[in-house]
């Protein structure tokens, strides 16, 4: 069915037809309902691309990420997609796989499609290089922040994560507190570290030993705690850059003879729930709401496309999710 029948069954013109359909003011209630009427009766589907041609706008976005494992894009994506799926804008996924070449070749066929705007996920929290001044559509950046201040970017608050983390083992009674964490030149680690001594100050408290660091797997958790537990045989918290790490670290020290949460309290970070909800115990650990963080940079994705960018970098919060590795100091 074409727009030439819906006018020809509602007994008007092509064009009253493409402003009722269209949402125009300047149509009568009575002439739009006879419209909507006779493209229902004739199951008339929009074409989407003519539309795009009318209005300057083909109501399709791209998503850019180089999260090839998707552990962070992945919740990012979800986010997002409900937002477009609740503007009826369509959205075209491409996976550069942290290639810089294979990255501009997706940037290209993205233009050449005309989306109207474009997310950009990061593989890290790692601020990138900006791509905004090349394009003449909107960017907006996730996960990992624009170097360029006036583009718009939403990252997780990994120092107030940190802190909600620091705070609770300190509510825990816990005095002892270490860390161990993943590669020292990663931003998130520095972020992370921040937000422990954030919390430890405000107490008076001082961490136990040297900051551990190393890469983010349970391997190097494991070596970790061999050291750590060595080295502060009295330690009775220890806050993990992830959950990767926590894992690994409770694993030696049950192995040690420490009960967790009883002798040793630990707290994860990035809630990837088939480690956190399956360690034993489970991991109490800090969530970086990451399907919020993508459903808000569409939002403002959005907003930029309408002319209204929101530019800086927004940290949006994270939040702690508390479950059995954690409990008040002698509780038991």
């Amino acid at each position: 069915m074409t727009i030439s029948d819906v006018a020809s069954l509602a007994g008007v013109s092509i064009a009253t037809v493409s402003k009722a359909l269209n949402g125009r003011d300047n149509v009568r209630a009575e002439t739009r309902q006879r419209v909507l009427e006779a493209a229902e009766e004739l199951s008339f589907q929009p074409n989407a691309l003519a539309r795009g041609l009318l209005s300057g706008q083909t109501r399709t976005v791209g998503l850019l990420t180089s999260d090839s494992v998707g552990r962070f894009g992945i919740p990012v994506l979800l986010g997002a997609e409900d937002a477009f799926g609740a503007g009826e804008m369509a959205l075209l996924l491409c996976d550069a796989r942290g290639d810089a070449i294979r990255e501009q070749h997706y940037i290209r066929t993205l233009l050449s499609r005309r989306v109207d705007g474009l997310i950009v996920v990061g593989e890290s929290t790692d601020t990138r290089s900006s791509i905004s001044r090349d394009l003449t559509i909107p960017v907006v950046y996730a996960y990992g922040a624009s170097d360029d201040p006036g583009d718009v970017s939403f990252v997780p608050d990994d120092v107030g994560g940190a802190a909600l983390a620091g705070r609770h083992l300190v509510a825990m009674g816990r005095r002892r507190i270490a860390h161990i964490t993943g590669p020292m030149d990663y931003k998130a680690t520095i972020d992370r570290a921040e937000g422990l001594a954030v919390a430890l100050a405000e107490t008076g408290l001082v961490q136990t030993g040297e900051t551990l660091h190393g890469t983010w797997s349970q391997r190097w958790g494991r070596h970790a705690a061999e050291m750590l537990l060595m080295a502060e045989p009295e330690v009775d918290a220890v806050f993990c850059g992830s959950d990767q790490i926590a894992a690994g670290f409770v694993e030696v020290a049950r192995e040690r003879g420490r009960r967790i949460p009883d002798d040793i309290a630990v707290v994860g970070y990035d809630n990837w729930e088939m480690l956190s909800a399956e360690t034993r115990p489970a991991l109490t650990t800090v969530d970086m709401n990451l399907e919020t963080l993508g459903r808000t940079a569409a939002q403002h994705l959005f907003a930029a496309i309408d002319g209204r960018a929101t530019p800086g970098v927004h940290r949006m919060p994270c939040r702690l999710v508390i479950r059995d590795s954690t409990a008040p100091r002698g509780s038991s």
